[in-house]
């Protein structure tokens, strides 16, 4: 018989004797082993110093590529300076936040999305690293999530506030813009990483899963179709965007610097093109309309990304363009309903209709809110006077993009469903 010390209980299947490591009792019937004597446990950073040092490497991978590349434009016109390109760097990389900017021309708005993509997705990986530095990886707390993010917004506003205080931006804008912008982002990594976007998509409906998914879908597909047709019309002007650029005058550093912010105005244009194909059109100034059924643009900025703009409107083969979105909800609508199908056939159960055309009505709604912040995104001033409005409007593209969408996914849908019932 073994005996036992009043400060080692007998437990059955644990074992006590000398040298035995004790499990550490914890909820939900799980035993984790407790550290070893003498073993360092793992350090978490405190909250402050994870974010600070993550927003500070988000802005400075952001910042960078900004100040580079107006360094190389200004080539162009024979001024560059590290210390100008520092300071412009530092407005150019406030006016891929949506930060507006006053110029001698009037004010700066419109912002190059695909600046804002980079500081997107740098601020997304800020909130991964300051959740995993705090120890929420994993945690599935939405309250840690919600800190992180937080965390990361604020610090990254006060860098954005004394940036705009160095290049002469409003700080309180700049202040309230950045924390929006970089909460909501870094909320995007930390929700990842702590399992809590998971956890909220196992909860919530199946149908609303399935809605959102098609909607998304709907709205990539509309975005491809927009970034070939800009590309198409940029590619048949090739010849007067190539004339542009020769007309600045400048070696090749500094026409590889206007290229490089023309194609930082790239998905701009694959917008403003989702736009043309939808419907609405766009302006580049006031009283102007690039649309489908019109074009009316008056004298334009030496800019090689308008070279690709239309002549008049779509006529002929032309016309077929306008096919293009109901195509693309048919597309979605067709995408879920197979795999709608195929989960029907793995339960042995039919798919009834309201599961189908449910998912396939909420399409339109979410890929209408996607394209119209998309839109709102991308508009804004190019200056004072006649390009104080450059850009879709917001509302109307969302209101078609909601319209076109829903009537093809439920096109799409039905028919799928319609087609795999007579096929058998």
């Amino acid at each position: 018989m073994s005996s036992v010390t009043p400060d080692q209980p007998s437990r059955p299947g644990v074992d006590v004797g000398p040298g035995a490591r004790p499990a550490a009792p914890v909820g939900r019937g799980r035993r984790v082993p407790a550290p070893r004597a003498g073993e360092p446990r793992r350090s978490r950073a405190p909250l402050a110093v994870a974010a600070g040092v993550a927003a500070g490497w988000a802005a400075l991978t952001s910042w960078l590529p900004v100040v580079l590349v107006l360094w190389l434009f200004q080539l162009s016109e024979g001024a560059a300076s590290v210390p100008g390109a520092l300071r412009a760097g530092l407005a150019g990389w406030l006016l891929g936040h949506g930060v507006p900017l006053e110029s001698a021309a009037g004010p700066l708005g419109l912002a190059p999305l695909a600046l804002t993509a980079l500081v997107l997705w740098r601020l997304t990986r800020a909130g991964v690293h300051a959740s995993r530095a705090i120890g929420a990886r994993g945690g599935r707390s939405p309250r840690q999530a919600l800190l992180a993010a937080g965390a990361v917004g604020v610090a990254y506003a006060l860098l954005g506030v004394l940036g705009a205080v160095l290049s002469g931006a409003s700080p309180v804008r700049t202040g309230l813009t950045l924390v929006v912008l970089g909460t909501l982002a870094a909320l995007v990594g930390s929700t990842r990483t702590t399992q809590v976007a998971g956890l909220l998509a196992a909860r919530s409906p199946e149908p609303l899963r399935d809605g959102i998914r098609t909607g998304l879908v709907a709205a990539l597909l509309l975005f491809g179709a927009g970034a070939g047709a800009a590309g198409l019309a940029v590619a048949t002007g090739g010849g007067d965007a190539a004339d542009l650029i020769g007309a600045y005058r400048t070696g090749v550093a500094g026409q590889a610097g206007i290229t490089l912010v023309s194609l930082a105005y790239a998905p701009n244009a694959t917008i403003w093109a989702v736009s043309y194909l939808l419907g609405p059109g766009f302006a580049v100034g006031t009283d102007t309309a690039v649309r489908t059924s019109e074009v009316s643009v008056g004298a334009l900025p030496a800019v090689p990304l308008l070279a690709g703009l239309p002549r008049g409107p779509v006529d002929g083969l032309g016309a077929g363009l306008l096919a293009v979105p109901v195509l693309a909800g048919m597309a979605a609508g067709w995408l879920l309903a197979r795999r709608l199908l195929r989960l029907a056939a793995a339960d042995r159960a039919p798919l009834r209709w309201r599961a189908l055309l449910g998912p396939a009505a909420l399409a339109g709604p979410v890929a209408g809110l996607l394209l119209g912040a998309a839109a709102a995104a991308s508009a804004g001033p190019l200056g004072g006077g006649r390009l104080a409005e450059v850009g879709p409007v917001a509302w109307q593209v969302a209101a078609v993009a909601t319209a076109v969408v829903t009537v093809g996914a439920l096109i799409g849908a039905a028919a799928t469903r319609v087609l795999s019932r007579t096929s058998r």
